[in-house]
């Protein structure tokens, strides 16, 4: 009877993946990620006349063809070439990294069999070339807004924590569909299929909710036991405003109290606070946002 015989894998990777280690390591071969990032833009940039230059007329193109295909439909979304601009400079750091982080490893297999570093120095590459196109662009949408007079806001101070969200989550799957791809390589073909179809899922090219009344359905859908006093349908999101947020019980208005308060306090903010601390019983933050709302509104 013939003996069993006993295959032996050889990896350099370890058996249980240690973060910290991993993240050390990384850090460890970051000039040879420098390197890949450098060589992927010379390569796609290499014998073209107006070099990184395209990077810039992609979203200008981009803007141009969809204000335009929004203007004959009828689109009345407020600021619309910002919104749109703004969500496909997101949506391009997304699609661009996964689609060539799936392939990173396998185009890259004679380097991936001949020096040790590691794996994960390839997706990131990838990640790091659409991060270069993305700061590129993101000047664009800048200049963009200054010569349109859209000027800044104080919700644009959220957009480093929007930004490093959407840059892990991007990182994150390139690493899975990288690792997957490698198994199974008809996940770089349905890759392009699926991007398609998530993009035109996604409110890009179109608002979150087209008219007041879906706006509503929506909000009460995901705020059912909410006593909803004011709903402002935005382009990507909607704003709504409860009297469970504002701190306020019971059948009195949030807004005409905190009118009645900014009128007895002859719009003095920090008075009005006070006074609507008095009235209703609620803490300071809850007082705060309800007479800081009344104010940016208009109520």
């Amino acid at each position: 009877m013939a003996a069993a015989t006993d295959v032996i894998e050889r990896t350099s990777e370890p058996p249980h993946l240690r973060v910290a280690a991993r993240v050390r390591e990384l850090s460890a071969y970051r000039e040879i990620l420098a390197n890949l990032v450098r060589k992927e833009l010379k390569v796609k940039y290499t014998a073209s006349v107006l070099g990184a230059v395209w990077s810039l007329l992609n979203p200008v193109v981009f803007l141009a063809v969809f204000t335009f295909v929004s203007k004959v439909l009828g689109n009345d979304t407020p600021d619309y070439p910002v919104y749109l601009l703004s969500g496909l400079l997101a949506w391009n750091l997304f699609s661009v990294s996964v689609s060539a982080g799936a392939r990173s490893v396998i185009d890259n297999a004679n380097l991936v069999k001949k020096v040790y570093f590691p794996r994960e120095i390839l997706p990131l590459a990838t990640v790091g070339v659409a991060l270069v196109d993305y700061v590129l662009q993101t000047l664009v949408l800048l200049a963009f807004m200054l010569a349109t007079g859209f000027g800044f806001r104080a919700s644009f101070a959220l957009f480093p924590l929007a930004f490093l969200t959407l840059l892990a989550f991007t990182t994150a799957m390139t690493f899975l569909l990288a690792a997957v791809n490698v198994r199974y390589r008809d996940v770089q073909h349905l890759l392009g299929l699926g991007l398609i179809v998530w993009f035109w899922l996604t409110p890009i090219v179109y608002p979150i909710a087209f008219v007041q009344a879906e706006a509503e359905r929506i909000a009460a859908e995901h705020y059912p036991e909410e006593d909803i006093v004011r709903l402002t349908k935005r382009p990507r999101d909607i704003w709504v405003i409860s009297k469970g947020m504002l701190g306020v019980k019971g059948s009195a208005e949030p807004n005409d109290m905190a009118r009645d308060c900014l009128s007895r306090a002859k719009g003095d903010k920090l008075h009005a606070i006070r006074l609507y601390m008095l009235d209703t019983g609620v803490d300071l933050h809850d007082a705060q946002r309800a007479i800081e709302t009344n104010m940016s509104l208009g109520w």
